[in-house]
């Protein structure tokens, strides 16, 4: 009897100790798939913040030409292998080949900006709006001089008006400005419209559009103001619908708005751009930020987008496509300007990391040649970065404000900068 009790304790004993590994065994692997759903929905609020509003980072750039001139450093089996300089990237889109350019770095501007706007008037830059981070936005104009290469005026804008996303154009004294978003972080539009006179920097009210926009295509175009496009009250619908409004010397002619012929595609930070009496526009996305359902500060959450490579012209009330540009590319609503009858236009975004999704950015100066109606890339940026802000005098190709690159081997957004520079452009 005592063998029998003897061998069922013992059976009891490794009874229990198997049903205990079980037990284990199934926690872990339980542990483990709660694990990789919680991150992945951790990596993307992380994804969000990297690529979009990162913590404040101040590198010391030191750039003599176009490309980034150091080479990557190359650790373990790799090292003493001939590794190329450059811009390096892994698993994602790289930047296209182009000349090199000598860049010349300028006072900066008295704040950073993102999603602002500027047009050029002779040889100044009028720089307005934007983010300075994603919880503060700028109310005022500061004014570039390409003679002297020097900041000088800045007036305030009226409380009403806009922030970002902006459509904006100008006839050469006034300039017209048109819907936008109202306040930081991921807030909603506003359909006032205003026009700057730059001679009296007197600010007067504009019939509001039907609806608000974000970021719509804006152009003059046959003595109508036009705006297209854009992004829809909820910041992520693209929206087709064309207005245009009689305009002169700074006064609207009509109490209201007119509907034109729906653009084909729809959505913000597009170049727009009227030469040879035909109206392009150019690039922009799909989609966009929205803000996050319930945020009491209406706090930017990333949806999807899709960032296409588009050209379409207007010519007598029918659309058009244009051989499209060498690479999709958005954001670049400030980023164009106009040299020898080519269209130049300089960084912007791209479609998302195939692989993180993270947003990346380009940093090629791209031409359309008017004549040929042909792409080419004329050079590289100090560095990638999206919205741009352009401008062209005596000869030299300038650039200021946006979010750059976090480095050469990682093309999604980081620093928001004030920084601008030139370069000599011929061709």
């Amino acid at each position: 009897m005592r063998f029998v009790r003897h061998n069922q304790k013992h059976s009891s004993l490794k009874f229990a100790l198997f049903v205990s590994v079980l037990a284990l065994v199934g926690a872990a692997f339980v542990g483990d798939l709660l694990w990789t759903s919680s991150s992945s929905s951790t990596l993307f609020a992380f994804r969000y913040v990297t690529d979009s509003w990162s913590i404040p980072y101040s590198p010391t750039l030191n750039v003599p030409n176009s490309s980034y001139s150091s080479q990557s450093k190359v650790k373990g089996k790799d090292q003493g292998k001939n590794i190329p300089s450059g811009r390096i990237l892994s698993a994602t889109f790289a930047d296209l080949p182009g000349p090199e350019l000598h860049w010349e770095k300028l006072p900066t501007a008295p704040v950073p900006r993102l999603d602002g706007a500027a047009i050029q008037i002779k040889n100044l830059l009028y720089v307005f709006a934007g983010y300075g981070n994603i919880n503060a936005v700028h109310s005022h104009v500061d004014i570039f001089n390409f003679t002297d290469n020097t900041w000088g005026e800045s007036f305030p804008m009226p409380k009403e008006m806009a922030h970002s996303h902006l459509g904006m154009v100008t006839d050469g004294r006034y300039i017209y400005v048109v819907t936008g978003q109202y306040g930081p972080q991921c807030r909603g539009p506003t359909a006032r419209n205003f026009v700057l006179d730059t001679d009296t920097k007197q600010w007067k009210d504009l019939p509001s559009l039907p609806v608000p926009r974000y970021a719509p295509a804006t152009q003059l175009w046959r003595g109508r103001l036009h705006v297209m496009g854009g992004s829809g009250i909820n910041r992520y619908t693209p929206e087709l619908d064309h207005w245009s409004l009689a305009v002169k010397d700074g006064k609207a002619l009509e109490n209201e708005w007119l509907s034109e012929i729906p653009i084909p595609r729809g959505g913000p930070h597009r170049a727009c751009v009227v030469v040879d009496d035909k109206l392009l526009v150019i690039g922009g996305q799909e989609g966009d930020f929205m803000a996050k359902p319930g945020s009491p500060i209406f706090k930017c959450s990333r949806r999807h987008e899709v960032v296409y490579a588009d050209v379409l012209m207007l010519d007598d009330k029918k659309w058009k496509n244009l051989p499209p540009m060498p690479k999709p590319d958005s954001h670049i609503e400030f980023a164009w300007t106009i040299v020898n009858h080519s269209i130049i236009i300089a960084g912007g975004t791209t479609d998302k990391h195939p692989n993180t999704k993270k947003m990346i950015l380009n940093g090629e100066i791209f031409r359309f040649d008017l004549d040929t109606l042909k792409w080419s890339v004329i050079g590289k940026l100090p560095y990638r970065v999206k919205t741009t802000l352009v401008g062209f005098w005596d000869g030299w190709f300038y650039f200021t404000s946006g979010q750059r690159d976090k480095g050469p081997d990682d093309p999604s957004p980081r620093k928001v900068i004030g920084e601008i520079w030139r370069t000599k452009l011929s061709f």
